[in-house]
């Protein structure tokens, strides 16, 4: 299960709204590739359709797909938002990363 924030939700909304997707029928994509300073780094985009092998789940309104390889990484995973001095953007509060760097955007385990 990948969880949503309330901010997170927010913005999510609006940027999905600004980029003409539907937050009703359409999802966010969030994965895992290799690569960044951790080992692992972090993907997050919008998506009109699922693939066969996606895991989709729901929280706080916002319809979240993974595909299998990356859930077995985000699992318990919440999705935040910062809006902070120190940089704005999403922010993936994962419980199975040992190490993340200083930007948040990647990770190992």
């Amino acid at each position: 299960m990948i969880k949503v924030s309330d901010i997170a939700k927010k913005k999510v909304l609006e940027l999905m709204n600004d980029e003409g997707f539907n937050p009703k029928t359409d999802f966010v994509r969030v994965g895992v590739k290799s690569g960044g300073c951790s080992g692992l780094s972090y993907e997050l985009t919008f998506d009109k359709q699922k693939q066969e092998s996606d895991k989709v789940f729901e929280d706080n309104n916002v319809k979240v797909i993974v595909d299998k390889k990356s859930f077995l990484y985000l699992i318990g995973t919440t999705l935040e938002y910062s809006g902070g001095l120190n940089g704005t953007g999403f922010v993936f509060n994962n419980p199975n990363a040992q190490r993340t760097c200083g930007c948040g955007e990647s990770f190992s385990l």
